[in-house]
């Protein structure tokens, strides 16, 4: 039976940081803990986000759109609903009617201007 021999091959180990490989490597993980960011914050992407260019009269006259739209769900919903939760839909129906008539109130303010 033969012995492991303990002499391992001689390895040549660069332990200083002057090798350009260690150097490298060392300056990235400095960068990466102790620099602060250099580019802009991502932008948080959103899956639905409004236009910036568009005028508050548009953007009321597309709510109310919207709310016109909503209205007309809720009230089929609530049609085919029976007791507790037809009252629930056809509260919901009623709060999107006064909503939309607020918003359609401002757009009378818009063009009265």
């Amino acid at each position: 039976m033969t012995l492991p021999s303990n002499d391992l091959p001689d390895m040549q180990i660069d332990t200083t940081l002057t090798s350009p490989k260690g150097n490298a490597a060392a300056q990235r993980a400095l960068d990466y803990y102790l620099k602060p960011t250099v580019s802009e914050p991502a932008a948080v992407e959103r899956f639905f986000d409004v236009n910036p260019d568009i005028s508050a009269e548009e953007a009321l006259v597309h709510a109310s759109d919207l709310l016109r739209c909503a209205a007309a769900t809720a009230h089929e919903s609530a049609s085919n609903l029976h007791g507790a939760s037809r009252d629930l839909a056809f509260s919901t129906v009623h709060m999107i009617d006064m909503a939309k008539a607020m918003i359609d109130r401002s757009l009378q303010g818009h063009q009265n201007v």
